[in-house]
């Protein structure tokens, strides 16, 4: 016992890895890198500030899309510094401390998306399957406050993580397969009995992310119901055609989440190098692909947009 608490913090640091077996062209990749952190940031800053700004866009969607726009922003911000430093600096260390911090945000936001992407299904739901009571159900006062309540859902459930890997003795080699930390990889790096962190990680995998995408489902196939019962062929067409962009970014965020835990809990023989690209899939991905989706199949945030350039066009 005396010999494993003498190697409790053999390394006060964790060694996160770039692409495996490309590590003489870090340089070159770090320019896709750069230019994707580039958009996502300018496009989803471009859709927050035209929602704030624009009257005609305090609606309960765009709402919804604006809080969606801030924590892909986040998700950018919070991978950003060490997938730059390692692929622009050779920078591989990161200490605990700062793993622990960039795990917990990765994590909450990755929650936070998950519950808006619900809240979404649910207001298409509202809008198709009762349009009627759209204004009494979904009052300003009432999104914000369902917004914030999932907020606190997601920090709820994170919040212990931290806490959890900080009592581990890491004793191992400490060498991450990603970028960037996440806690069903840092986890493994402890010489200690981890049972409780898979049972609690999986837990609030199930009760946030599993949740969410059940009754995502079940949105859609009442709105499929009701779409296909409508008369009209076009009327059909049009009330499924508001839906597509909000399925293309559930398909995007929930298809790279759910090839990553799979991979990080079933597939123990699995490359490294899928590892790292389900990895940048599932957290670069979505804040590069979600504002140009909606900004292409929502005619009132184009039109926004262009307002937005116009005027500043007129003013400069």
């Amino acid at each position: 016992m005396s010999a494993l608490n003498d190697t409790k913090f053999n390394s006060a640091v964790f060694l996160l890895t770039g692409i495996p077996g490309l590590e003489g062209v870090h340089l070159w990749i770090s320019i896709p890198f750069c230019l994707t952190y580039s958009i996502s940031i300018i496009g989803n800053s471009v859709i927050v500030f035209i929602i704030e700004t624009d009257p005609s866009l305090r609606e309960p969607m765009y709402i919804f899309l604006s809080m969606l726009a801030i924590t892909d922003l986040g998700l950018s911000i919070a991978t950003l510094p060490t997938i730059l430093a390692i692929y622009l600096f050779n920078s591989r260390e990161i200490s605990f401390e700062a793993c622990f911090a960039q795990l917990f945000f990765i994590h909450s936001l990755q929650f936070i998306e998950s519950s808006l992407l619900l809240l979404m299904a649910f207001e298409r739901f509202v809008a198709i399957c009762n349009p009627l009571r759209y204004s009494s159900i979904l009052t300003l006062p009432r999104v914000e406050k369902m917004g914030l309540l999932f907020l606190l859902r997601s920090l709820a459930v994170v919040f212990p993580l931290p806490f959890l890997l900080k009592r581990f003795q890491y004793c191992r080699a400490n060498v991450l397969f990603h970028s960037y930390c996440l806690h069903q990889e840092v986890m493994k790096m402890a010489c200690s009995d981890i049972a409780v962190n898979n049972i609690y990680g999986l837990f609030i995998t199930l009760l946030t992310m599993g949740l969410d995408s059940l009754f995502i489902f079940l949105s859609y196939v009442m709105i499929l119901k009701t779409a296909l019962s409508v008369a009209s062929n076009t009327e059909c067409l049009r009330a499924l055609n508001t839906c597509i962009s909000h399925l293309c970014a559930v398909l995007l965020f929930y298809s790279g989440e759910i090839g990553l835990a799979l991979i990080h809990r079933f597939g123990k023989g699995s490359s490294p190098l899928l590892q790292t690209i389900l990895g940048y899939i599932s957290l670069l991905l979505p804040p590069l692909i979600n504002p140009i989706v909606y900004s292409m199949k929502s005619r009132h945030l184009r039109a926004g947009i262009i307002r937005a350039f116009v005027k500043c066009r007129v003013s400069s």
